[in-house]
């Protein structure tokens, strides 16, 4: 094994905890199948038009990514994605800031077929929502770091990762049922700080169910956030949405 070069701090400790798995993520083939059998054993609708992803939207099973102290979105056409995805974006950007000091860029979230890249494979999964695409840092530290952690998670049988080349980034496709087992079983589930709560004012027609799904949360988390005893809310109430760690 190479010698890599030392790392500060926490960046050290987080990147020794994550070691390199025998993998790539140079993708394949294989890699592709993999992620396309996974959208059509969901069932999941590969969307043709923006149309259609607006539709999603308003029936919930889309939700909205909007960026945040840890991540921002760059010329993403649909901002979008299924809830496991928003939930595996903001934790994983939390832990990258952290890590590397530096904001983890989105590039592409859902992407209809008549809104695809002349590139892109005929499989593509970008069209069900369940992808997502980073920017590749300039920084090596943090290339190191991520390339290890999609590597870890990746072993785990959460999402498969693969580097592109054109333009450089990297392409995520994440299995929501697995990655929503992976999440639930980690030891620490405890809420953020309040100052690190987002705000959500409550419009004419919010329910708590669907606010806590277009988070990403659940409801009792939810509740707890706001130390509510019920689920009634009502228009113009301001919500504490906990940043998803």
């Amino acid at each position: 094994m190479k010698t890599l070069p030392s790392l500060p701090g926490i960046f050290a400790l987080l990147f020794l905890a994550i070691p390199v798995q025998g993998q790539s993520l140079r993708g394949s083939s294989w890699s592709v199948d993999v992620q396309y059998r996974t959208a059509r054993d969901h069932d999941f609708t590969f969307l043709t038009s923006s149309r259609g992803v607006q539709r999603f939207v308003s029936q919930g099973y889309l939700v909205r990514l909007a960026g945040n102290e840890h991540y921002g979105l760059a010329r993403v056409s649909h901002p979008y994605a299924r809830p496991e995805v928003k939930l595996f974006v903001e934790r994983l950007a939390a832990q990258y800031r952290t890590a590397c000091g530096e904001r983890l860029i989105v590039t592409s979230l859902t992407r209809p077929r008549n809104g695809q890249p002349r590139n892109a494979s005929s499989r593509s999964v970008h069209p069900t929502g369940i992808a997502v695409d980073f920017r590749r840092s300039t920084n090596r530290g943090c290339r190191v770091w991520l390339e290890s952690t999609l590597l870890s998670l990746e072993k785990q049988g959460v999402l498969e990762a693969t580097r592109e080349n054109r333009p450089p980034h990297y392409h995520v496709a994440i299995f929501p049922k697995p990655y929503a087992r992976y999440v639930a079983a980690l030891p620490n589930k405890s809420l953020p700080d309040p100052a690190e709560h987002e705000r959500y004012r409550v419009r004419r027609g919010d329910s708590l169910w669907r606010i806590a799904r277009n988070y990403g949360l659940d409801v009792d988390t939810l509740k707890e956030a706001n130390k509510l005893n019920g689920t009634r809310i009502y228009a113009g109430q301001v919500l504490a949405i906990p940043t998803t760690r």
